[in-house]
């Protein structure tokens, strides 16, 4: 991966360890929040994510292993864990770093020799592509790299009343969490406020508190700017008169680092006024609104929204809706003391960092959950057309997941994931947790077919006038040998089907007309005779009275959708044969 390749300075070279310090160190004292102090890129949601990450040792430890070092074990490269799409993923990278004159100018410490977060940046760069690809982002798409876990969002102007308890539980159970303030425009984007908050920008959450303040009790959060400076400057900030009148060992707990460090205390009702979404990776699927911890079941499912095929929208296009993928969901066991199954559905989408570099970026993708019939077939349109949803994504988002939490009576769902718009491709991961096991199967992953016996050619004295008239056009082709080859077959086709005006019809290739010898040829001559010609024109017939009932826009064309649905309909049809396919 080139540094150069994001920077326009004609300054910026790439520079050792070794060159920028004479005692570089992997890490000093521990890795902590303090060595998260961003740089020129714009990566604030990855740099609030490291900062949560430092406060859970042990997953850390497995991101950042720490026996790497600059001694006599150096060998010139450093190796990092990222969770990517149900698998962890060894990024082995050098330790060449972007500089301005001998300067770190990305990620870099606040001790001027220690470089885990710079090289740890580097890593996860590589692992997206480009430096440049980490441009924007969301905080929970790092943290569930970081540990494999589930993400919920919640907007703190709609909330639950006891949000608080919500958080605190979450970092009580080793959750990661990140907020940020809405933009109204790009140009608000990093701008800051009066109160010394900044607009469009992630921070993470590192503290929850409640202090006794004059009689009352105060419920505080602590949050960390990873730019390393920047902080609220209203009630309970670093130098605030509140403070005062709290009780001493209390005030010298909580502000023992009560420097201009980018981390600040506030009042959690002034965090809820002024913040706008707050996002929790838990690193199990338990619920925050409870004390019960659960041994989840997880299953998971890869796929793909493929254009013309398996791309087709929300429930608003119900015309392709239902050709995107389905998965069907049989609950059976309840939760314990309880009637009602939890099941949390997170539907993630696939390296779309990595294809920024091709003009693409994050589709909106949501997904609807129905009651689903007993039927084991992908389902069609019609019975998405009467049949409302009963569950369903709260919105459909441009993020790089989409997660919400059910419960649902006992019974058999079907999940359909979706973009927002059809012909958008991308390739999705789901996972679904549910607290007892759950059967979870692909719709249209099981495939036979029950393919009858082609049917015996009429004896010529039982000949209808029509197969009286096409045994005429065969035997004038066929001369001799009563049999018609390949050449033979293309100009009788050409000939009759180009007449038929309701189909655009541009000729048979040579390929083409062999592979209906190859299929219809019994005897294995290498020609048609009439008995076998016979029954394949009787198929084509029946094809062709097919193409024209599901040719909807009298296109004289079949798109991919109204092929689906020809061959759908071909395969619950007796009269149709499908066997020669």
């Amino acid at each position: 991966m080139s540094h150069l390749s994001f920077f326009k300075n004609p300054t910026c070279s790439s520079s050792l360890p070794q060159e920028i310090c004479s005692d570089p160190k992997f890490i000093v004292g521990g890795a902590d929040r303090t060595d998260i102090c961003q740089g020129q890129l714009g990566d604030c949601w990855l740099l609030a994510a490291i900062a949560s990450l430092t406060l859970k040792p042990e997953t850390m430890a497995r991101v950042v292993p720490p026996d790497q070092e600059f001694d006599h074990r150096y060998a010139g490269i450093f190796h990092f864990q990222f969770w990517q799409h149900n698998r962890w993923l060894e990024v082995v990278v050098d330790d060449r770093l972007p500089t301005v004159r001998n300067k770190l100018i990305m990620l870099h410490s606040a001790s001027y020799n220690e470089f885990w977060s710079a090289l740890m940046e580097k890593a996860y760069a590589k692992l997206n592509g480009s430096y440049e690809a980490l441009k924007g982002g969301s905080t929970m798409e790092a943290m569930e790299d970081f540990t494999g876990g589930v993400g919920e969002m919640y907007e703190t102007k709609n909330a639950p009343g006891n949000l608080f308890s919500i958080m605190k539980k979450a970092l009580d159970r080793g959750s990661m969490m990140g907020c940020s303030i809405d933009i109204t425009s790009s140009a608000e984007s990093e701008a800051k406020t009066t109160t010394g908050l900044v607009k469009g920008h992630a921070y993470s959450i590192t503290g929850m508190e409640e202090v006794n303040y004059r009689g009352q009790t105060v419920q505080l959060i602590r949050i960390r700017n990873p730019w390393g400076q920047v902080e609220w400057n209203g009630p309970w900030s670093d130098n605030s008169r509140e403070w005062n009148y709290i009780d001493k060992s209390e005030q010298i707990r909580l502000q023992q680092n009560s420097t201009d460090d980018g981390e600040f205390w506030m009042q959690f009702e002034d965090f809820k006024r002024n913040y706008d979404k707050v996002e929790i990776c838990n690193m199990t699927a338990d619920s925050l609104t409870d004390d019960v911890k659960h041994q989840w079941e997880v299953s998971m499912f890869e796929g793909n929204w493929i254009r013309g095929s398996t791309a087709g929208g929300c429930r608003n296009y119900i015309d392709t809706f239902w050709t995107n993928p389905q998965f069907k969901l049989q609950l059976e066991d309840t939760d314990d003391d309880d009637d009602v199954c939890s099941v949390v559905i997170a539907l993630m989408q696939k390296n779309r960092r990595k294809l920024r570099k091709e003009g693409l970026d994050l589709e909106t993708i949501g997904f609807a959950v129905y009651k689903a019939p007993e039927e084991e077939d992908h389902l069609g349109k019609d019975f998405f057309r009467y049949n409302p949803s009963t569950a369903r994504s709260k919105t459909y988002i441009n993020m790089r997941e989409v997660s919400e939490r059910f419960t649902l009576p006992p019974g058999k769902y079907l999940l359909v994931p979706t973009t927002f718009q059809p012909h958008h491709e991308a390739d999705f991961l789901i996972r679904i947790f549910s607290e007892k096991k759950a059967g979870a199967l692909e719709m249209g992953s099981k495939v036979d077919a029950d393919l009858p016996a082609p049917p015996m050619p009429s004896a010529p004295e039982e000949e209808s006038s029509e197969e009286k008239g096409l045994r005429r056009l065969f035997d004038q082709l066929a001369g001799d040998d009563e049999a018609i080859s390949v050449n033979e077959l293309q100009q009788m086709l050409n000939g009759v089907l180009s007449r038929r005006k309701e189909i655009k019809f541009e000729g048979l290739s040579l390929s083409t007309c062999h592979s209906i010898i190859n299929l219809m040829d019994v005897d294995n001559t290498g020609k048609l005779e009439f008995h076998e010609f016979k029954v394949f024109w009787e198929k084509m017939k029946k094809w062709i009275m097919l193409f024209l009932s599901f040719d909807t826009d009298r296109s004289g064309k079949m798109s991919s959708y109204e092929l689906r649905s020809v061959l759908s309909a071909s395969c619950k049809c007796k009269d149709v044969p499908v066997w020669c396919w």
